[in-house]
This record gives C-alpha cells, structure tokens and sequence, in this order.
C-alpha cells in the first residue's frame, strides 16, 4: 500500500488501522476528514510508529491520543 500521496483515502486507511490496532471504542470522534492536512507526515509517522507494535501500555495509548488529537482541524 503507498501512502505516500496526501490524499483522504489514504488518511482514512492508516486513521481505520490506528483505531484497530489500539482498539478504540470510540473511533467515531476519529474521522479521516477532521485531520489537518498539513500534518500527513506526523499521521503518518505516527501510523507506522503504531503499526509497528504489536502491544500497548495504557500510557502509550493515552499519548498517541493526545497526538492524534493535536493532527485535528481548529
């Protein structure tokens, strides 16, 4: 899969397995539409820092949250 071009589709694939691999139950408030487009870099490091790991503390979840949080739209 290349996800190197900044596109919706691609924000959407690697926000859907971000939400898989931590198990977020409420991925609603996790929309691929409501991410800054300027960050795709830091979605996209952060997807592959998270794909890369096959389990989570509690305070890795929390911080990637955070981050997640701070890649959306003011």
């Amino acid at each position: 899969m290349d996800l190197t071009e900044n596109t919706l589709a691609n924000t959407e694939i690697m926000m859907e397995e971000i939400k898989k691999k931590l198990r977020m139950a409420s991925g609603a408030a996790l929309k691929a539409s409501s991410l800054n487009d300027n960050q795709y870099e830091d979605l996209k490091d952060l997807y592959e820092m998270v794909a890369s790991k096959s389990k989570f503390s509690i305070s890795e979840i929390e911080a990637i949250t955070v981050e997640l949080g701070r890649l959306r739209k003011v």
